[in-house]
This record gives structure tokens, C-alpha cells and sequence, in this order.
């Protein structure tokens, strides 16, 4: 639910600021009716005046600013006074951060003012507007209407008698029947109550009653202001995520911790009111002053302060960044890419990490896909072989593929490291393996060909030969993460089909295709393929599934298994990488394995020869 900070004093601990002060220069001499002769009408009598001394040095007599913000309950009497004859006096309080204002009092001890202004600042008093006009007469002194005979108008008479003499209240509400303001964290509700200082203008003097009696003293003695207390209530400022307050200065460094119990206010000894301090204790996952920005993890969506009206928190939300970073920014026209649901973008991510969410790896490393993403491991640096490994791959930064540790060779080069010649290839260096020129294998040191099986290696499928240990393919794999390009050079034997000859399938009549009684039928593009000793293993990109039968086929990246291989250390049929095929072939159900063998029909993809295949697999063989 949205928060709503206690109401308190928000001029206790905090001194007012006026232009005059009575006996700052010297002591002043001045007088006074006493208040219990005053509480009743001028014609009940208005008793002798009273006389004393005010001097701004002596604490007995001194009637400082602070006086006005004591604790009222401790200090009944206690008062400022301004100096003698002044007409026009401004008392100013300046607040270290925004507050709320709900209602200010002020108990004069001198007769109130016969015009006055309560005006606040919402910038730290570089400009003023008015709250409230006080006076007499509206019209004469402001041109305004009395709210007395006009509802809502900016002016009013109400507080500005001269009886009684002494303790006559000014009140001002800021929430009144004329503002009718439903969401008090809306922008209506800010314009009206936040603040940062609080000024009154006293503009005109007037005299008590009495002062129209018999007089005793000098009248000049009884020409002054003077005030026991200013009451501004309100509460810190916290876009509704706040409920608690903490001391805080202007450049929002913490200076005290609230204590416990303490509910936003700093209980003083003795005191029964608590100073109201302006940093919010933020919830919700917010962050700053008032909470007017989200946490720095926590910027998925825009920041918005809690409703008033409905209650709702308006919470941030944490950003996706698997654990690689501290902080996120919210990105606009991600937002907006987004439909709406996610904005924030990662900073400066951490582990080797790189995306607006953290989520691949730095180029020179890889995904270890046996660790989850939010392990701080789980991108390894790539360990291609420098001389063997080509530079100008798909994305010239990588040194090996960003989600399976394989590295591109140069041609002619295979291992998983690229750290040795293909079969049928020779002299490892800097340009990669030349091709031998041999009816069969060739030393891959010296070039000299073998004449016979004796002496002939291991044999190794050079499809892909850069690829180590296959790894098991992610099923929501974007096409663009595996797409080759024009600079690829995922090098095999397949690249050089002066070396390959295979005798392929072609696509015969309808009865031919149907007597092979193929298992499955789909389109799919090659993306690498490796040796694992005894067989051959192709990683596909599955595009589309034209027939399928025991083993379940999805359109994701899969492994395909061919079945035959020439001496030329070629795989037959042929099946170069970054190439889109129509593959029919046969399937293992026991091991839930697709097979590719010389009976299969493998033909690089054109849309015709799908729509060909399509109509024979619907109405062809039945």
C-alpha cells in the first residue's frame, strides 16, 4: 500500500528568522495590558498596564525568534518580540529540505496584525507565493473578496481583530472544503503543500482597545509585535513510500539514524512534540530524499509515487541483470520496444558479462552451460589456439562461439582448439593447413603421402572439426544468435569440394520418394558439427517440420547423425555450415536419434522443392 508519514511540529528544533528583535541593539523599555484582564471585553475594564525591559543579551529579559518554536507545553510564556515602532516585520522559516504542510497557528501575545501575509517557497525562497491574505478590510488593503462572504477567495477577516489583545490565534489550513484534493501525492496536491520555507509578512500594526483609555504609559511602549508560539504542522515529503523520516542536511547525507520506536520523529528529554526530519526511510524499493527515484537496482519500469486515491504502492522493480551488477538505468525506447513491460538496462556488468541484462558473455568468453547465469563463473575465456584460430569470424571480437566455447579455424585446421591439421591436410601455420596432394592422407608435418592403410591415423571426420564435446543446444535459441555471415569461416573438408565426391540421392518420381518410406522430413540450417571418434554429430537449426515420426522433433537446435564418410575425410551426403537443407532421412526410436545415411535425401532449400516435397508427403503416399 502506499505510506503516509505521522504529522508533527514542524517548527519545533528550527528557529525563525525576523528582521527585528526587541533590545538588540540596547535595552528597550516597553509595556504590556496582562493577559487575564484581556480575555474578557474592553468594557469588563483593561486594568493597568504593565512595564518591564527587553535586552536580546540577558537571558531573563531577552524575547528571542527561538521563543516562538519551543515547546509550548514546557514554555507557556515565553515569546519573541520585535523592536519598538515597526510597522512592516517578516518572520521567515527556512527548512533544510520539502515538507508538507497541513495548517499553521500563530498565538500573538501583542494584538494581531491588522493586514499580513502568509506566503511559502518552493525553491529554497528564490520565489514566494501567497497561502493566505489577512486582514480588516479584503478589499481595501488587498482588492480582494472576504472569504467570509465569498468561499474559496484568497483573503479573509476572520483572524485579524484586535480583541482580544493577547493570545488572538491566526490559523491557516492548507486542505480546506475549498481544496479538494483526492491524491495528495498528485502534482495538484504538491503545488499546494510542499515547501521549503515559510514566511510571514506583518504589515500593518494595530493598537489594543485600551490604548483609547486612560493611558498612562508612553504609547510607543506598547508599539511592537509579539508572538508565543508558531505552529506549522505537516510531515515529511515521501510520494506516498515512506512512512518513517531520518535527519537529513540539503545534499541528503544521513546525519542521524531515527531510533526506534520513534516513528519519524526524534523524541527530545522531556518533550512531548518531536522534531519532523525530511529523509524519507524509503519503501517500495525506492530511493533518494523523498523517494523520488527507484533504488539503483530497481529500474525495470518508470518511477511513480504511490497513490493516495487507490492505495497502490507503485513499487519499482528489480531489474534482470542475473546477479552481474549493482545498478540499472530505465531506458526509454527499451520501454517502449518492450510493449511496456521492461525498461531497465544493466550497468556496467560484472564477470565477464555484457547485454542490457547481463545475459551473454564478453566477447574471448563463453557460456558454461553446466553453471546457472547468475554464477559469478559462468562465463569461461575461450582457449583457441592463436595460430589456428581465425580472426575474422561473424563478430570479429569472438575468438570462439559466445554459447558453446567452439572456435573458428583457419582452413584446413580441426580440433577443438584448432590446434592441428584435418585429415587430408598438412603444415599447421599461421595461413592454417594446405591440402595434400595425395590420393589419400598425407604426413601433416612433412606433406608426404601414405601409400598404404598400415600407416594411416586415426580417422577423423573433418566436419566442423573445430568442435570439442557436444553440448546440449538451449530449445529458445534466437535465429540471429546463430546466423552466419559472408565472413564466417568455420572451416572444414566440406569447403573444398574438390576433395569430396559423394554420390548423393536425387529426388526421383513420387513412387521413388514413397518407397523409401523416410521417417521424417524437415528443413534445417547446418550450424557446426564435430567428431566424436566412432560417429559423426551435426548441431541443426530444425526451421521447419514437414513430416515426423517416433522421435519428436521441435523446431530448435538439435543434433543430426550421419552415417557415412569417404577416405577423403569427407561426410557424405554433404552438409556445409550456414546452409538451409530439405533433409529426409531415417530415425533410431530407440535412441531417438534422426539418421543421415547415402539413402537420404539431403538438397540445399528452395522453396519449390518444399512445396514439391509437401504435395508428395499429402497426397502422394498413402
Amino acid at each position: 500500500r502506499s505510506c503516509n508519514p505521522p504529522v508533527g511540529n514542524l517548527a519545533t528544533g528550527r528557529t525563525p528568522v525576523t528582521l527585528t528583535t526587541c533590545g538588540q541593539n540596547s535595552t528597550e523599555l516597553y509595556c504590556f495590558y496582562p493577559d487575564q484582564n484581556l480575555l474578557h471585553q474592553v468594557s469588563h475594564g483593561c486594568g493597568q498596564p504593565r512595564c518591564t525591559k527587553c535586552n536580546a543579551n540577558q537571558p531573563d529579559n531577552s524575547h528571542l525568534p527561538a521563543d516562538m518554536t519551543d515547546d509550548f507545553f514546557a514554555n507557556p510564556i515565553s515569546w519573541w518580540q520585535s523592536a519598538q515602532g515597526v510597522h512592516r516585520e517578516e518572520i521567515r522559516l527556512d527548512f533544510e529540505t520539502e515538507f508538507y504542510l497541513t495548517h499553521v497557528i500563530a498565538v500573538f501575545k501583542s494584538p494581531r496584525p491588522a493586514a499580513m501575509v502568509l506566503e511559502r517557497s518552493q525553491d529554497y525562497g528564490q520565489t514566494w507565493r501567497p497561502y493566505k491574505y489577512f486582514s480588516i478590510n479584503c478589499t481595501a488593503t488587498f482588492g480582494l473578496q472576504d472569504d467570509l462572504f465569498e468561499e474559496g477567495s484568497m483573503c479573509t477577516s476572520r483572524y485579524s481583530d484586535a480583541v482580544p489583545c493577547t493570545r488572538g490565534e491566526v490559523i491557516y489550513r492548507a486542505l480546506n472544503p475549498a481544496n479538494k484534493i483526492e491524491d495528495p501525492y498528485s502534482p495538484e496536491a504538491q503545488d499546494l503543500l510542499k515547501l521549503t520555507n515559510l514566511r510571514l509578512l506583518l504589515l500593518k500594526r494595530q493598537e489594543c482597545p485600551c490604548h483609547g483609555l486612560e493611558l498612562v504609559e508612553k504609547p510607543q511602549r506598547f508599539a511592537h509585535y509579539a508572538i508565543y508560539d508558531l505552529i506549522i504542522r505537516g510531515s515529511c515529503f515521501c510520494n506516498g513510500h515512506a512512512e518513517e523520516c531520518e535527519l537529513a542536511n540539503r545534499t541528503g547525507v544521513m546525519e542521524n539514524v531515527v531510533t526506534p520506536g520513534s516513528v519519524g520523529f526524534l523524541r527530545e528529554p522531556g518533550s512531548c512534540v518531536g522534531v519532523v526530519h525530511g529523509k524519507c526511510v524509503c519503501r517500495h524499493n525506492t530511493a533518494g530524499d523523498h523517494c523520488e527515484k527507484c533504488a539503483p537496482l530497481y529500474n525495470d519500469q518508470p518511477w511513480k509515487p504511490g497513490d493516495g486515491k487507490t492505495g497502490a504502492p507503485n513499487e519499482c522493480r528489480k531489474c534482470r541483470c542475473h546477479n552481474h551488477a549493482d545498478s540499472c538505468h530505465f531506458d526509454l525506447s527499451v520501454w517502449l520496444a518492450s510493449g511496456k513491460r521492461s525498461g531497465g538496462v544493466c550497468d556496467n556488468c560484472q564477470h565477464n558479462t555484457e547485454g542490457h541484462r547481463c545475459q551473454r558473455c564478453k566477447p574471448g568468453y563463453y557460456r558454461d552451460r553446466g553453471k546457472p547465469m547468475s554464477s559469478t563463473e559462468v562465463c569461461k575465456p575461450c582457449a583457441c589456439q592463436p595460430m589456428g584460430s581465425a580472426n575474422a569470424t561473424f563478430s570479429r571480437s569472438w575468438r570462439c562461439h559466445p554459447k558453446t566455447g567452439f572456435c573458428y579455424c583457419k582452413p584446413g585446421v580441426a580440433g577443438p582448439n584448432c590446434d592441428r591439421c584435418l585429415m587430408g591436410y598438412w603444415g599447421f601455420g599461421e595461413n592454417g593447413c594446405r591440402p595434400c596432394d595425395c590420393a589419400r592422407d598425407c604426413d601433416q608435418h612433412t606433406g608426404n603421402c601414405f601409400n598404404g592403410y598400415d600407416n594411416e591415423p586415426f580417422f577423423n571426420i573433418p566436419i566442423g572439426g573445430r568442435i570439442p564435446d557436444l553440448v546440449q543446444m538451449p530449445t529458445n535459441e534466437s535465429e540471429e544468435e546463430w546466423k552466419w555471415n559472408d565472413h564466417e569461416q568455420g572451416f572444414s573438408a566440406l569447403r573444398h569440394p574438390e576433395k569430396c565426391v559423394c554420390k548423393e540421392k536425387v529426388l526421383g518420381s513420387v513412387t521413388d520418394f514413397c518407397q523409401m518410406k523416410y521417417a521424417y522430413v524437415i528443413k534445417a540450417r547446418i550450424l557446426s558439427a564435430h567428431d566424436k571418434g566412432t560417429h559423426a554429430e551435426v548441431v541443426v537449426k530444425v526451421k521447419k517440420v514437414l513430416k515426423s515420426g517416433k522421435v519428436k522433433i521441435a523446431r530448435s537446435n538439435r543434433s543430426i547423425y550421419p552415417e557415412s564418410w569417404t577416405n577423403r575425410g569427407c561426410t557424405c551426403p554433404i552438409l556445409n555450415p550456414g546452409t538451409d537443407y530439405l533433409i529426409a532421412g531415417q530415425e533410431d526410436s530407440r535412441t531417438s536419434k534422426l539418421l543421415v545415411n547415402m539413402n537420404s535425401l539431403v538438397k540445399p532449400w528452395k522453396a519449390y522443392l518444399g512445396k514439391q516435397v509437401s504435395d508428395i508427403l499429402r497426397t502422394g503416399c498413402k
